[in-house]
């Protein structure tokens, strides 16, 4: 029987109710002025939830009913490339379709444009639902970042063109960044874009590699627009089409999510137009591409890893050795256990970044659009961009990282048949591999974290969720989390005051965990204070969280430099 995947998944639910949306969503319709003008804007909070309630719940049910029967298809399929031209398997057609009709490809785009105008949080709950039912399509579906950039950096020419067609599934989108020579350090990019005085337009000509969805209609093209210039300083960013001039000239033939082409561009003389200031292409509209992109396979990862623990789940109830069920064996129901657990922190540590996203996103609107903006919006606007900074590569690391895991469990409690294509735990397996590589693998996370955790940054946020009224069993909790926070704190300390490069990017993992899983020890135990039933959940990931940074913190500050001073010879053997 068809399921929903919004209404069989409370936790969703639950967040999306104790969430404090409540700034975000005033900000966002501008005090519910905007009721006047569209009948469906929201005339308060109550409202809006409501609202974000049913559309989350028509969402769920197009990922039961249509999404997830089709996804062992569009995996058997793919996408192909002939004559240049890509076509997506299928199912994946009929995804889009259904997506499109349902009017859920603008949902962030604001309703002059024909879009939703909803927060990255509710956006980012569709596409957890929508990983869950075929990890491939949110490669597609969550590409609608692509229309948040032109919206936030555009023109208002090119927000009156494109935003229009991404609203109606008429457009799609990519972004072209990494190249043969540039993956991780976009600072090499090479692809030129050259300004032609005759016809007043920019051009742009090289190669871009692994373009999940090179074959949009719509590109944002990171390129050197500076002619001399090696690093990041000579990049601008670009918004062109597909056009002839546009060449497919493969795609990739991948482990997994094979319903999402990724394709090696050429462009020659490909005419473009430049999105924002020029030579901020990297400092400015990648980074925050980037911090969206983040969030956008954090939730990917999470849907893997909800859609594994289930197969897992049920699998255990129905399989019979030695007579009786094995999830009834303590080996299998404390791996379950584990991966629900830690499930549930994964989704209260990305829903807490995506709030923390949209008031950073509406403080940065609010006080761009001031003619002089208030100190205190200023004020507010950086503090929610450090914390959205500080927490949108931890909960990458941790989603993803999560999902390679509760991926691999879900194999292992099937025992061969999962392994077997006959499951479809072997293709979460695939396709879960990749959420910790792409959009930055996780040592590039912790490269983007550390200066946070080293700086302390969440130290605020954490210390309003120690000092929530706890009683009993949470209070003794909370406390025993506070002692963990002071170690990683002492850790922090120890190693910046060490002042040695090579220790602290050697450390700098662990102490990003260590702060991670603290933070989602207090986020699960303020979810404990709305619903007693989750003092358990709270209680289990307190006691991992308390084992990880003891064993940490023993390492982080023995000073130990022999694996660094031994890595040459024992490499070498």
């Amino acid at each position: 029987m068809p399921e929903n995947y919004y209404l069989d998944n409370p936790d969703i639910a639950f967040q999306l109710k104790h969430l404090d949306l409540e700034q975000v969503v005033a900000m966002r319709e501008h005090d519910y002025a905007q009721a006047e003008q569209f009948p469906d804007a929201p005339e308060s909070l109550d409202d809006a939830i409501d609202s974000y309630d049913q559309v989350l719940a028509m969402v769920g049910e197009i990922c039961g009913d249509h999404i997830a029967p089709r996804a062992e298809d569009v995996d058997k399929d793919g996408a192909s490339l002939e004559n240049g031209t890509v076509s997506y398997a299928p199912g994946t057609r009929e995804n889009l379709e259904d997506l499109a009709k349902a009017q859920l490809m603008g949902v962030m785009i604001p309703r002059q444009y024909g879009g939703l105008n909803m927060p990255v949080t509710v956006y980012s709950m569709m596409t957890e639902m929508v990983s869950r039912a075929d990890a491939s399509l949110q490669n597609l579906f969550g590409l609608q970042d692509i229309a948040e950039t032109i919206n936030r950096f555009g023109t208002e020419e090119q927000k009156a063109h494109y935003l229009p067609q991404f609203a109606t599934g008429e457009a799609d989108g990519a972004m072209a960044l990494t190249e043969p020579e540039a993956g991780s350090d976009l600072q090499a990019v090479q692809l030129k874009a050259h300004y032609d005085e005759k016809t007043n337009k920019w051009y742009l000509n090289g190669m871009k590699r692994f373009i999940t969805n090179g074959c949009a209609k719509v590109l944002l093209v990171l390129a050197r627009s500076e002619e001399g210039t090696k690093d990041g300083r000579g990049l601008s960013m670009f918004v062109c089409e597909r056009c002839p001039e546009l060449v497919v000239r493969r795609i990739e033939d991948k482990l997994g999510i094979h319903g999402s082409p990724t394709c090696e561009l050429q462009f020659n003389e490909v005419p473009a137009e430049i999105v924002g200031a020029r030579r901020r292409g990297l400092t400015r509209y990648v980074m925050s591409l980037m911090n969206g992109a983040r969030v956008a396979i954090s939730s990917q990862a999470l849907g893997v890893a909800e859609a594994a623990y289930r197969e897992a789940h049920d699998y255990a109830r129905e399989r019979e050795q030695f007579g009786k069920p094995i999830i009834k064996f303590p080996a299998v129901y404390d791996m379950l256990t584990h991966d629900k657990v830690h499930i549930m922190a994964a989704r209260a540590l990305l829903y807490e970044t995506t709030r923390q996203v949209d008031l950073r996103d509406c403080y940065e609107e609010r006080n761009a659009q001031a003619d002089k903006p208030d100190p205190m919006m200023r004020k507010l606007g950086k503090y929610h961009s450090r914390i959205a900074a500080a927490l949108t590569p931890l909960s990458k690391a941790f989603c993803t990282e999560l999902a390679n895991k509760v991926a691999y469990d879900c194999i292992q409690i099937h025992g061969g048949t999962g392994y077997m294509r006959d499951f479809p735990a072997e293709r979460l397996y695939r396709d879960a591999r990749i959420t910790n590589i792409y959009e930055g693998t996780t040592q590039l996370q912790y490269v983007a974290a550390i200066g946070g955790v080293i700086q302390r940054v969440l130290d605020p946020l954490m210390d309003e969720l120690s000092q929530m009224p706890y009683e009993g069993k949470l209070r003794r909790l909370a406390s025993a989390v506070d002692m963990a926070r002071q170690k990683v704190q002492r850790a922090a300390h120890y190693v910046d005051d060490r002042d040695d490069s090579e220790y602290f990017s050697l450390m700098a993992g662990r102490l990003c965990e260590m702060e991670m899983n603290t933070f989602a020890c207090y986020l699960l135990l303020r979810d404990a204070l709305k619903d007693k039933r989750r003092e358990a959940v709270a209680e289990c990931f307190v006691s991992d969280t308390r084992m990880l940074v003891d064993a940490y913190y023993e390492v982080v500050t023995s000073g130990d430099v022999s694996l660094i001073d031994d890595h040459e010879d024992i490499l070498a053997l």
